[in-house]
């Protein structure tokens, strides 16, 4: 497995991070992995050189930090590896839908040194490698946010800071008010990237590449789209559990010119006799992505993942995979 440095910080993270949110418990949405199911994925992820593994609070209303902390007590040595988790949603079993109660999401000094403690305990350490936040938060300052953050950094329970989906003008914001007061600044930008949303590309990624901050995107196969798998009516009849119910998925993705990228994508991996998967995670790479943030199910998954870092495209590949492109609303930062 390559690695590569977290933006412009000293902290060496694998190309490829695993994302978390696919273990917890079912309980919280049908196609997360229990306890029994998800450790053998965890552990194969370990040996094949993965370091950097993302969660957050809300995933599995806490069930997932609570397992990643376990599994990474099991299989790693706890200065080897980056441990990422993410504040703002409430931590419940409704998650983002769950009713609206005082104190219990944002990003409010007291919902910042609440929530960071509340993930030290489930995660079974005393310090979080990067502390991310996990959206905007319109109803809170942006000069309380950062400096709470900031005060958690001093404290030593975290050690760098993230930021996630939101506009660019937001994240060049909080960048500053973080400089004019001589608080600690984000060092990555976890966004909505892969090949059938790029969006991205106007404006916030040349920002983040301008200021040397980590590209980690979410859902680097569009949410399994790009597998090559999906189809319309899926939402009725769908191969998957996740395709059945992934009502998300259907809303950004399933467009006609959606499909045809996949088509393209099918076509050029079948050509290299890669899947789909490596192919989607390859593009990424060579698009100045730090560590694309994967979802693994499967054994198979974290292979093809880890071909990824491998797989060399050209220019001209590139070109042919990005062809068709058809902007989309923007979608993710909420």
């Amino acid at each position: 497995m390559k690695t590569t440095r977290l933006g412009n910080t000293g902290l060496t993270v694998s190309r490829i991070c695993l994302g978390m949110m696919t273990y917890g418990t079912p309980q919280w949405r049908p196609w997360v992995l229990d306890e029994a199911a998800s450790r053998p994925l965890v552990q194969r992820a370990v040996e094949l050189g993965i370091n950097f593994f993302d969660t957050a609070d809300m995933y599995s209303a806490g069930e997932s930090e609570v397992l990643t902390g376990k599994f990474l007590r099991e299989f790693c040595q706890r200065d080897e590896i980056v441990i990422a988790s993410k504040v703002y949603f409430p931590v419940d079993m409704g998650g983002a839908a769950a009713p609206e109660r005082p104190n219990r999401s944002g990003l409010s000094r007291k919902r910042i040194f609440h929530a960071v403690d509340a993930s030290l305990k489930r995660l079974g350490t005393d310090y979080i490698d990067l502390y991310q936040i996990h959206r905007w938060d319109p109803a809170t300052p942006i000069e309380e946010t950062m400096e709470a953050l900031h005060d958690i950094v001093k404290s030593g329970k975290v050690r760098y800071l993230g930021a996630s989906s939101m506009w660019a003008w937001q994240f060049a914001k909080a960048q500053q008010v973080a400089k004019e007061n001589g608080w600690t600044r984000f060092v990555s930008m976890q966004n909505h990237y892969n090949l059938a949303y790029r969006e991205e590309e106007r404006e916030m990624i040349p920002l983040c590449r301008d200021q040397g901050v980590a590209l980690v995107p979410w859902s680097p196969l569009a949410r399994g789209f790009l597998a090559g798998n999906r189809k319309t009516g899926d939402d009725k009849a769908g191969a998957t559990s996740r395709a059945q119910t992934d009502d998300i998925a259907q809303k950004y993705y399933y467009r006609a010119s959606d499909f045809a990228t996949v088509e393209r994508l099918t076509a050029m991996a079948a050509s290299k006799g890669v899947s789909n998967a490596t192919l989607a995670y390859a593009w990424l790479l060579h698009k100045g992505v730090t560590a694309p943030i994967i979802g693994a199910s499967k054994l198979p998954q974290l292979e093809q993942a880890a071909a990824a870092t491998e797989l060399a495209l050209s220019a001209e590949e590139i070109a042919t995979l990005e062809a068709g492109y058809e902007p989309h609303p923007v979608i993710g930062h909420a």
